[in-house]
């Protein structure tokens, strides 16, 4: 059974214009980055980028060069879609955004993380074998077929980020919809639809839904009956998404991978009518099928262990933040943090720290609510405030932190010399104290 569903050869349609999908969107993700100001805001103008903490070697190229790195980025998007040099794009553009995504996460976004793991994916499948330039230009061999593991990986990696999604959901703050109240009062000025995303009863239906659309649209996509029912809630949803939130490429980009669920042929009739049929299905069994399996095993263990990881952590994730990215953990809490970073020289001098003078406004709101955060800024003081020998310790003060409007509770030892201890990412940090919060 397993043989068959991984290594049936089945019409390469979906593929192909999920191509043409992809590399569209992602260049307008990476030129939408320059035009919005987004690149700008938190790469090029910030005097700290605050990458995630393994990768600090990660820093932003001086002068122009954040805008050249992501314009190229935009027209290594354009080839994808195109299928020119394919294979070398799908890469270059891999390595670029999971470089970027590295390098600040002041902005993290769960969907960047998600366009990082299929931006790989696509560097495996055959997605240039037709209406490509490459086919055109003789560079690669014209195929109208692919492996059936192709939709399936889609598949299998869309309903983990789903599923988790939705019992991420099922806490109190989303189950009494409180969370829902905070996430919609700063819509309360958009125009028509303003004043009725602050209706409780609309609040309770959002809420709902949320929970689940996220649980069953992966098994109703791929169940005939419910199939086109589930497109047209996928439609409602992620557009609701796109222009209630605002979150650029990404609710069309999950409409995109819907073309997976479809039959082939009908998706060949859609969009490649002058495509030549694969009528001859059969089962071809590839001499990597054990490297495949391995690889791919390996890929969805961790898949499907990095989400619950913070289970196995000390404390409420609501509140440490341990193990809160790459866990689908989306719009499930609003931060407010205050306190003061003060700075104990070796010949024993107070400095207190404005912080204003050091951070955007965003950074600033994250120093002072996220436990990382606030290590990585003393590590920056550490180096930037250091003499000649001279020992430097960060120590932050009336450190409080709100949670979903919680009132504020201790947040950060004020004893412990954030800039001498060391970052523990796979265990608690127990110089953050511990949780106020009730279940």
């Amino acid at each position: 059974m397993l043989k068959r569903l991984l290594f049936h050869r089945i019409d390469n349609s979906p593929l192909i214009i999920f191509r043409i999908f992809f590399g569209v969107l992602v260049s307008l993700e990476c030129f939408g980055a320059i035009a919005t100001g987004w690149l700008k805001r938190n790469i090029v103008a910030p005097q700290y980028t605050f990458p995630f903490i393994d990768f600090a070697w990660l820093e932003a190229l001086a002068g122009p060069g954040m805008y050249f790195y992501f314009s190229l980025m935009g027209i290594l998007g354009i080839c994808i879609a195109l299928g020119l040099k394919y294979r070398f794009s799908v890469l270059a553009f891999t390595l670029l955004w999971t470089g970027s995504y590295l390098m600040q996460k002041t902005a993290y976004n769960n969907h960047y993380y998600l366009l990082v793991l299929i931006s790989f994916l696509m560097c495996l499948f055959p997605a240039h074998k037709a209406y490509s330039l490459d086919v055109r230009m003789g560079n690669s061999q014209k195929e109208n077929s692919m492996y059936g593991y192709v939709k399936w990986i889609i598949v299998l990696q869309l309903f983990i980020v789903y599923t988790y999604a939705s019992i991420a959901k099922l806490y109190g703050d989303w189950l009494d919809f409180g969370m829902i109240d905070i996430l919609m009062k700063s819509k309360s000025g958009y125009p028509l639809v303003g004043d009725v995303l602050q209706q409780p009863l609309m609040h309770k239906i959002i809420g709902s839904f949320g929970i689940i659309f996220d649980l069953l649209v992966v098994p109703a996509l791929l169940w005939k009956p419910t199939r086109k029912a589930a497109f047209i809630a996928s439609i409602f949803f992620h557009l609701f998404n796109s222009v209630i939130f605002q979150i650029g490429i990404f609710p069309y980009l999950s409409l995109a991978f819907t073309v997976f669920f479809f039959e082939p042929e009908t998706i060949r009739k859609l969009f490649f009518k002058r495509k030549v049929p694969f009528n001859l299905q059969k089962t071809v069994v590839p001499n990597y099928k054990k490297p495949f399996l391995v690889v791919f095993g390996i890929y969805f263990l961790l898949q499907l262990i990095l989400p619950i990881r913070h289970y196995f952590i000390k404390d409420d994730v609501l509140w440490t933040e341990e193990g809160h990215r790459m866990s689908w953990r989306m719009m499930l809490r609003e931060r407010s943090g205050t306190g003061q970073f003060k700075v104990l020289r070796g010949n024993g001098t107070e400095l207190f720290i404005d912080i204003q003078q050091y951070l955007t406004t965003g950074q600033q709101r994250k120093v002072l609510a996220y436990p990382d955060f606030a290590w990585q800024f003393a590590q920056y003081l550490k180096r930037d405030l250091k003499e000649e020998n001279e020992e430097v310790s960060v120590y932050l003060i009336n450190s409080k932190v709100s949670i979903n409007g919680r009132p504020p509770g201790p947040f950060i030892d004020p004893t412990v010399d954030l800039a001498n201890i060391p970052w523990t990412p796979l265990k608690h940090s127990d110089w953050i104290l511990p949780s106020p919060l009730e279940d």
